[in-house]
């Protein structure tokens, strides 16, 4: 005989795969939490926006870019921690906004500089064989002109600004100063290209995605 499948139970099996889908989503939402949280604590920025899109302009911000990251190089030898970084930042911001202005204007252009510290949205960048995901982390901002053309930005601590991404590989050094700072877990995420850390990554990457569109919205 046939068995057919009363109204009640199936109501009851949609409320228990909404409960796991609902619980799933909680689940995943809080490992999202607390990982990109503690990376994005972790990281402080450098990041430049060029007046235009125009090659004089972009051309002009590599150079801006240059100069500054050899003054901070200079000053940062002995940084080890994010808390220095900052702190070192904030003690110097007046010579790095003069290094930025005169770069700008030795180079024929009179537009101003804006040189700021704060917590900024960031797409997922790939710094050699290290990835961070989308997220909100501190950063140095420095705008030039009306900042309307395309960004430049890089990982001030750990220091991973002078890693030479065509070589695909990021020094010992570098790695050894994200370790210290991020549990294994995370540093595997950031790291490693197993399937299984992919998908995590994958997940951060998302949830963080729409975390910034909303907060942009």
């Amino acid at each position: 005989m046939k068995k057919f499948v009363s109204k009640s139970e199936i109501k009851r099996c949609v409320i228990l795969i909404s409960l796991l889908f609902i619980y799933t989503i909680i689940c995943a939402f809080s490992y999202v939490n607390a990982v990109s949280t503690n990376i994005e604590n972790s990281v402080f920025r450098l990041h430049v926006i060029a007046n235009s899109d125009s090659s004089e302009d972009q051309n002009l911000k590599y150079i801006v870019r240059d100069k500054v990251l050899e003054y901070i190089n200079t000053i940062s030898a002995d940084i080890t921690s994010k808390e220095e970084v900052i702190a070192l930042v904030k003690e110097n911001i007046n010579e790095l906004q003069k290094i930025a202005e005169e770069t700008v204007y030795e180079n024929g252009y009179d537009y101003p500089v804006s040189l700021s510290i704060g917590n900024f949205s960031f797409p997922t960048k790939t710094y050699g064989d290290i990835s961070f995901p989308a997220g909100f982390y501190d950063a140095l901002k420095i705008e030039i002109g009306e900042a309307k053309g395309q960004n430049w930005w890089c990982v001030m601590f750990p220091p991973l600004c002078f890693v030479d991404v065509t070589s695909g590989i990021v020094p010992d050094e570098s790695k050894e100063t994200i370790k210290d700072n991020l549990s294994e877990e995370e540093y595997k995420l950031l790291s490693e290209n197993s399937s299984n850390v992919k998908f995590k990554f994958k997940v951060i990457e998302m949830f963080q995605n729409i975390s910034i569109k909303l907060a942009q919205s």
